[in-house]
């Protein structure tokens, strides 16, 4: 929906890399949505679990959706601001 990554826009709280089994890593994140009723809740966690279980040292991802602190858009970086022209 918009052009600018979850990172950027100050949707991820936390992220937690955990030894994990062999040479493999867990990691454990936290991230949040720009409205609590955001109905694209579910396809967000689900894409950043599928990116971060995509690098080859990773083995176990769980992506927890998170509601505090609430988001507002002074969480964004200055370059998503930028890109959406809140500027």
């Amino acid at each position: 929906e918009i052009p600018v990554n979850v990172v950027e826009l100050g949707l991820i709280y936390e992220c937690n890399v955990i030894p994990g089994a062999g040479d493999k890593f867990d990691a454990a994140i936290k991230m949040t949505l720009t409205a609590p009723g955001c109905g694209m809740g579910p396809v967000l966690q689900e894409d950043a679990r599928a990116k971060v279980a995509g690098l080859p040292s990773v083995d176990v991802v769980d992506v927890e959706i998170v509601l505090e602190p609430a988001w507002e858009p002074s969480m964004m970086t200055e370059a998503a601001r930028l890109e959406l022209g809140m500027l």
